[in-house]
């Protein structure tokens, strides 16, 4: 019997096709995941006028202290600077975290 064409020619094919379409769509997640994380570290350096590895360090402390995952903390800190909300907890962590490592406070945020 002939074999099909385009049809993986044994098993092995069959599932190093699977895993590398499964890598792909990893990979694809990955690359969308730091863009988001980019551009929430570059809204960080601007408000915070942190350089941006401390923006980088902001957002890790964010995520540890806030036990979020740290590209969740960037798609809601996307989010406020979109439509202005944040979840307290994210908000406060935020502040804290621009305190010890930039001079400002969050804009709009309440003084002490």
């Amino acid at each position: 019997m002939a074999p099909i064409p385009n049809e993986p020619a044994d098993k092995s094919e069959t599932d190093r096709i699977l895993e590398l379409e499964e890598e792909v769509g990893q990979l694809k997640e990955a690359v969308v995941s730091h863009a988001v994380v980019d551009q929430a570290i570059g809204m960080v350096v601007a408000l915070g006028r942190v350089a941006p590895d401390q923006g980088w360090a902001v957002l890790k402390d964010v995520s540890q202290h806030t036990n979020i995952k740290l590209r969740r903390v960037a798609e809601l800190i996307l989010s406020w600077g979109r439509d202005g909300r944040m979840p307290p907890e994210i908000g406060v962590e935020l502040e804290e975290a621009l305190e010890r490592y930039g001079p400002t406070q969050i804009p709009g945020s309440p003084q002490d």
